[in-house]
């Protein structure tokens, strides 16, 4: 009877600990998603205050063209795109970014066919492209964008940050380095004005950062607190929303940073085919994406203003299973960031110079195997998915 006794009370300690252990996980679980959509807010947020920056330097450059106006407004998107980078770390899981009513393609798409939306040097000027076909687009106007939004073909961009850089810059037409050259003079309604329809492209580049400021509140939105929205049910299901975290991270890391985003560009030595061409800002984009993979591993994100969000993250979660590989992925990151630190602008002449390439390629290799690790960790914490499908 002792025996049986001692079997019932082992049995019994050992189900209350497996109960513990589990209560435990499912709260750090909580708290980790709990602080992954403090940290989206707040880059959101960022994005948001950024981009009605970038409006009101427009504004004042529509009102009275000038080169002094144009290049404060082409700093304000490059500033811009610094916190917008950083966010494409909370895609690829069906989120409000990227749901099938998700705002991402009309944030970033790219690459863009320039004459779909304006002239282009050696192309035809009229019945060419919505600003120079009044008589096909009568009203251009924010709505109108969206609808023609890659219609016809993916490379049909009509709308988001590089359709803006293209309105702001141009065509990149440097055989060497250098980046788009449009002259302030393409909107001027003066005797002084180059290309036609000066008014048009004026209309066409406010509405187009109108939508690009209504899409990024759109998101703000979905991820405040204390609201009926997304956020109110990606934490109320923390478990799923850890796969959903985890998964996003190894497919930007490995299937879109390393491969669509820097290995086709590199593999085709195509400029074409880099992510900021008119700006030559590619070798920026590539960091913040990486940065951005950073801040939701470590839980940690600093906002414009400096203030720090910090908690429970993916690494806290993960090292109480395995914390080598736990510390591995954190080695990682950071040695995969400061690979991309290291690429020399602009990206168009690294992915052409031998120096240039072993550099591309040092941080391809690193985000390649930061993917891989990423899906080794979610084997260890229950789940699968693969890095490279996006």
């Amino acid at each position: 009877m002792r025996n049986i006794f001692y079997l019932i009370l082992s049995a019994s300690f050992f189900i209350l600990s497996a109960c513990d252990s589990a209560e435990q996980e499912a709260s750090v679980s909580s708290d980790v998603v709990e602080n992954y959509s403090e940290i989206v807010l707040a880059n959101y947020k960022d994005t948001y205050e950024d981009a009605m920056q970038l409006q009101s330097k427009i504004n004042e450059f529509i009102a009275e063209p000038s080169q002094a106006r144009m290049e404060a407004a082409k700093d304000a998107w490059l500033n811009a795109r610094e916190s917008y980078g950083q966010t494409e770390a909370f895609r690829f899981y069906g989120g409000p970014i990227d749901d099938e009513d998700g705002p991402e393609g009309q944030l970033n798409a790219w690459p863009l066919d320039e004459a779909y939306i304006d002239y282009v040097i050696g192309g035809a000027e009229s019945n060419a492209n919505i600003i120079n076909s009044p008589d096909v687009f009568p009203d251009i106007n924010a709505d109108m964008i969206a609808e023609l939004n890659e219609q016809g073909s993916e490379t049909n961009v009509s709308s988001g940050y590089h359709a803006i850089e293209f309105l702001l810059w141009g065509q990149d037409l440097s055989e060497g380095p250098g980046g788009g050259e449009r002259p302030y003079t393409d909107y001027l309604t003066t005797n002084e004005g180059t290309a036609s329809n000066q008014d048009r492209r004026s209309t066409y580049l406010n509405e187009v950062t109108k939508l690009l400021v209504a899409d990024l509140s759109s998101l703000v939105q979905e991820w405040d607190s204390g609201g009926n929205n997304f956020r109110e049910s990606f934490t109320a299901t923390p478990q799923k929303s850890i796969e959903n975290i985890i998964s996003a991270l190894g497919k930007l890391s490995k299937g879109e940073l390393a491969g669509e985003r820097m290995f086709v560009a590199y593999d085709l030595q195509s400029k074409e085919d880099e992510h900021s061409c008119f700006s030559d800002n590619t070798h920026r984009d590539i960091v913040n994406n990486a940065l951005g993979i950073q801040n939701v591993y470590l839980g940690r994100y600093e906002t414009n203003s400096g203030t720090v969000i910090k908690g429970v993250s993916i690494h806290d979660l993960l090292k109480d299973k395995d914390a080598d590989l736990a510390e591995a992925i954190k080695t990682n990151m950071e040695e995969s960031v400061a690979a991309c630190k290291a690429i020399q602008p602009p990206f168009d002449q690294e992915i052409l110079n031998p120096e240039g390439r072993e550099r591309i390629v040092t941080a391809i290799t690193l985000l390649r195997a930061q993917g891989d690790k990423l899906a080794e960790a979610a084997s260890v914490l229950g789940f699968e998915f693969d890095p490279s499908a996006i």
